[in-house]
């Protein structure tokens, strides 16, 4: 019974699952603006450093189709820039020492009571 539970529970989850382009199309994204998202922010990852990643691009596609260049232009741009946060946050856990850190809060506090007084 137990096992049958479990079982039921993996695939409720896995049926919840939706790729970035089902997301896209589900949002009411045109199907080639997400075909260009999904192209792109494989291609941005891979820009970024991932090695699993691939560059896609379906460069006639990219020429003639401005709505899958927009989806591909955004989902460059995107997943390059996640990727590099990811690896920035990656460095600060591991090699900023408690002195690093304090002097960031700071600056941070600083920098949100200058935009809070304009």
């Amino acid at each position: 019974m137990r096992r049958c539970v479990v079982i039921l529970g993996v695939l409720v989850l896995l049926a919840g699952c939706q790729s970035t382009h089902e997301e896209l199309l589900a949002k009411g994204y045109p199907p080639a603006f997400a075909d260009g998202f999904d192209d792109g922010c494989s291609s941005g990852r891979q820009a970024a450093g991932v090695i699993t990643g691939a560059f896609r691009k379906n460069v006639p596609r990219y020429l003639k189709d401005r709505t899958y260049a927009e989806g591909w232009d955004d989902g460059f741009r995107q997943c390059k820039a996640m990727r590099e946060n990811e690896e920035l946050n990656d460095y600060k856990d591991h090699h900023w020492d408690e002195r690093e850190r304090a002097w960031q809060q700071e600056k941070d506090r600083d920098a949100a009571k200058a935009y809070r007084s304009q």
